[in-house]
């Protein structure tokens, strides 16, 4: 026993008892080492990662509001030019048919406190009532990109065949078609009467032409154009509630994900054709406000989607700090601060570079492209830092996974959540797997962390 084991008159109370109990019980040399603290950098780093995720989950929030701010300032200014270049969203209503008769009208006028009465004649417009529709419609989607915006833009080609009869006593009938959007382009322009071509008076956003057809004759009109809108197209059958005989509406599409508005009637029957739907509408004596449309698919719009990913990337960091941290630990390997500040960067390069790259390229090649860029600085980086096995093995299966698997999941609509769920739930089980027999007291003093079941 030496000297310097024994407690001297000037140490204190607490001193005293660590000396005596280290001396006559050996194997708690360890326990009591780890009361002052056996290893005083271990929460100083913890510390320093958990600022670097603060800081880096700060960048990422900048990031995001950037990128959804500059898509929606896009957005409201690209959608007047394509609008303003294309067309815009469309809804065609059936022509009409009138008679117009004069009717004497009393009024009543006031001139310098003098109140007159006179009659004057009034045009009155009475509609034919639609006996028969036959309608076709062929929509194909061609969308297209203007900054980090897709837009839903779309052909149409329109045909309608209808039967009114001349139910009035007069004679002259005035047949009109109004076209479903005022500025937009109207090619193959048809509107014939019985098989005969009408010469048409053009009037502010619509065509119109007067026929002679005696009371009680059947007219069938038919109309046709070819034009362009923009993410949706809808056929109105009238003002509020109508009434609608004997009507057939065929829509075609070139496209699989149809989707029909608010208010939208669905259709009777429903047939795949070679590129897309064959949609048809049968009515024998209908009443209803609503109407019968077609909203365009959407592609992934690749601003809103830069954006959501940037939001959850600290979730990704999360995960991958984690899983690092815990596989460098049980292996010995020793990570500085700042090798997890660097790796954080290259993170961030991640969604820096795809929030500017998907302005130019498809959002999938942009995607691959920041995902090979991120896995090459963290893998290269870690190379020379802790040797090419936990480089290339580890921390690029770790990065693949939380960073461009959970990322590419916000692709799958409606899935997101399901999938970062499920990686949560493999993660936990693995590195419960993985440290099942380590001894956390052991490795807190420094020791090798001996399986407590071994």
């Amino acid at each position: 026993m030496a000297a310097s084991d024994f407690p001297t008159r000037d140490e204190g109370h607490v001193t005293v008892f660590l000396k005596l109990t280290t001396r006559f019980f050996p194997h708690s040399r360890h326990e009591i080492a780890t009361i002052g603290g056996d290893d005083p950098f271990m929460g100083k780093n913890i510390a320093a990662i958990v600022v670097i995720f603060l800081f880096t989950t700060l960048a990422w929030m900048i990031l995001g509001v950037s990128v959804v701010a500059r898509s929606d300032s896009a957005g409201s200014g690209l959608s007047k030019d394509v609008q303003s270049n294309w067309g815009s969203p469309q809804q065609q209503s059936p022509p009409a048919a009138f008679v117009s008769h004069t009717v004497p009208k009393t009024v009543q006028e006031t001139q310098n406190g003098t109140t007159t009465t006179k009659v004057v004649d009034e045009i009155v417009d009475t509609p034919l009532p639609v006996e028969q529709s036959r309608i076709r419609v062929a929509l194909d989607l061609e969308q297209r990109q203007k900054g980090l915006l897709w837009f839903a833009t779309y052909r149409v080609a329109f045909h309608g065949d209808y039967i009114f009869r001349n139910t009035n006593t007069g004679d002259p009938v005035t047949v009109k078609l109004v076209f479903p959007a005022p500025d937009a382009i109207y090619d193959d322009l048809v509107v014939r009467a019985d098989g005969q071509p009408l010469p048409l008076t053009t009037e502010k956003g619509a065509v119109s032409a007067v026929i002679h057809r005696p009371p009680g004759a059947p007219i069938r009109v038919e109309v046709g154009y070819r034009s362009q809108g923009l993410s949706t197209w809808d056929y109105k059958f009238g003002e509020d509630v109508s009434q609608v005989h004997d009507c057939v509406i065929e829509i075609r599409t070139n496209f699989d994900a149809i989707d029909f508005p608010q208010g939208g009637l669905s259709p009777t029957t429903k047939q795949k054709a070679d590129r897309g739907w064959l949609l048809t509408w049968k009515f024998s004596n209908l009443v209803t406000g609503y109407r019968v449309g077609m909203i365009m698919p959407e592609k992934l719009q690749p601003g809103p989607l830069a954006g959501r990913i940037s939001f959850f990337a600290p979730v990704s960091l999360l995960f991958f700090f984690f899983l690092i941290f815990i596989i460098a630990s049980l292996r010995g390997i020793d990570l500085h601060p700042m090798h997890y500040f660097f790796l954080a960067t290259s993170f961030f390069a991640f969604h820096l570079l795809l929030a500017y790259l998907a302005d130019h390229i498809s959002i999938h090649a942009a995607f691959a492209i920041c995902s090979a860029v991120s896995i090459f600085l963290v893998v290269s980086y870690l190379r020379i830092v802790t040797g090419s096995r936990f480089a290339f093995v580890e921390a690029a299966t770790a990065q693949f996974i939380y960073l461009v698997l959970f990322s590419y999941a916000f692709f799958f609509k409606g899935f997101t959540g399901l999938a970062i769920t499920i990686g949560a739930i493999v993660t936990l089980f693995v590195v419960m797997q993985m440290t099942a027999r380590i001894d956390w007291r052991a490795k807190g003093r420094g020791g090798a962390g001996v399986g407590i079941g071994a």
